[in-house]
């Protein structure tokens, strides 16, 4: 059963603005993206040490690149927000500034198992995340590199954690941490058309959720299947940098089939871990 939140809005409209169905980027944004990757600024410090170590499970069960998630997670959870950053009218209950915390889960929890990618696959010749991928090409992107695209309940799981944040980041909204919550969003001259507003991958480390994987509330949407319907049937994306009310871990885009691609949409896999762990090599060599 999925769970409505109240910030949800009608799909495909930011304060307003029409964003549904746009296609092909314009060739000066896409250029205003490259040099962006080009000449960005080297990535913050991470506030906190690397999830992934030399001890960490990940290494010996998960294909390189790849976090893996192991827990209990809760299908159905109440969030509560404690108070909304937009003023009285249509988007009020849009955005929480913050949450109380903790959340409650609703159902018994269940123990998932699984690796994902630690960040958004990028481009071969530069280090922004792909985009203008349909769910089909993700399927094929991911098929190909032995992995497959990433459940719902997977996808959601990596960003909140066995806590159910209701932010990659914690309880209480801060967008900056990552590249999220644009409002300006067509191309000049362009009405039909997405800005290109992606940053280079893993370039917002504050951005980060309690299993260490990155951007999962910002830069491109990532496709993801829906939970207990036949595979490409029921398709949603996940996190992104252009639409405000999805910056949640619980949130979702719909509205598109397997086969739309836009300026937004990117590419995030995941896949089954080994059964085997690796012995590791001990200072005695045993």
């Amino acid at each position: 059963m999925r769970v409505a939140l109240p910030m949800v809005a009608t799909v495909g409209v930011v304060f307003g603005i029409a964003v549904v169905g746009f296609g092909v980027l314009a060739p000066s944004s896409h250029a205003k993206a490259r040099d962006r990757a080009a000449h960005a600024a080297p990535p913050e410090p991470d506030p906190k040490p690397q999830r992934e170590t030399e001890t960490d499970a990940s290494s010996d069960v998960c294909p390189a690149g790849m976090v893996l998630i192991d827990g209990a997670y809760c299908p159905r959870v109440e969030h509560k927000c404690l108070r909304w950053m937009d003023p009285p009218g249509r988007f009020h209950e849009y955005r929480c500034a913050e949450y109380a915390s903790p959340a409650t889960c609703l159902a018994p929890r269940v123990h998932r198992r699984f690796c994902i990618d630690r960040v958004e696959r990028s481009e071969e010749d530069t280090p922004l995340p792909m985009n203008r991928q349909s769910w089909t090409d993700s399927r094929h992107i991911c098929r190909a590199a032995g992995a497959r695209v990433c459940m719902e309940s997977e996808w959601t799981f990596a960003c909140e954690g066995e806590a159910i944040q209701p932010y990659p980041y914690g309880w209480t909204r801060e967008a900056s941490k990552c590249n999220a919550d644009h409002v300006d969003l067509l191309v000049p001259g362009h009405p039909s058309r997405l800005k290109d507003e992606r940053d280079p991958v893993g370039a917002h480390p504050s951005c980060r959720s309690p299993f260490g994987v990155l951007d999962m509330a910002g830069n491109v949407a990532e496709w993801v299947s829906v939970d207990g319907r036949p595979e490409g049937s029921a398709v949603v994306q996940k996190g992104n940098w252009w639409q405000p009310g999805k910056h949640a871990c619980r949130d979702a885009q719909a509205g598109h089939d397997r086969f739309y691609k836009g300026a937004e949409t990117g590419v995030r896999c995941c896949s089954v871990p080994s059964p085997v762990i690796r012995e590791r090599i001990t200072d005695s060599g045993h």
